[in-house]
């Protein structure tokens, strides 16, 4: 039986526990409609901090799933580094390239991290095999 996309993954690293979600959205702009894939991880217990969002939009040389020929959670630059972030490898290394940069889980209310800015510091981890299997 497949995985239910919408129900919370766990990931544990560096002794917390996570609980990862991805959602696909769609929004309209100048140019039409939009498609955005947001992975939201949740420290555990979740009553001590705040989740992290990393939203990943559309935009010139970059591409976010939204049907054919794309799969579902593949994301990246157009010639470029990309992740699937169905893949918990890929999850860890976004989660790792957002804590070097100081995100803390222990913060207060929502944190939300523009994806690009952490997908080419996360695909060099995954092509260099830190992290989990993926």
């Amino acid at each position: 039986m497949p995985r239910n996309p919408r129900k919370p993954r766990r990931l544990v690293t560096g002794g917390r526990v996570y609980m990862w979600t991805l959602r696909h959205s769609h929004g309209v702009t100048d140019s039409g409609r939009s498609c955005r894939e947001t992975l939201t991880l949740s420290p555990q217990p979740s009553s001590t901090s705040g989740p992290l969002r990393i939203v990943f939009g559309e935009g010139p040389g970059r591409y976010v799933p939204g049907g054919a020929p794309l799969g579902s959670g593949d994301m990246g630059y157009v010639g470029g580094a990309s992740l699937n972030l169905h893949e918990p490898g890929a999850v860890r290394a976004l989660l790792d390239a957002a804590l070097d940069r100081g995100w803390q889980p222990e913060g207060r209310g929502p944190v939300e991290v523009d994806g690009w800015s952490l997908l080419e510091a996360a695909a060099a981890a995954r092509a260099g095999g830190v992290g989990p299997e993926g």
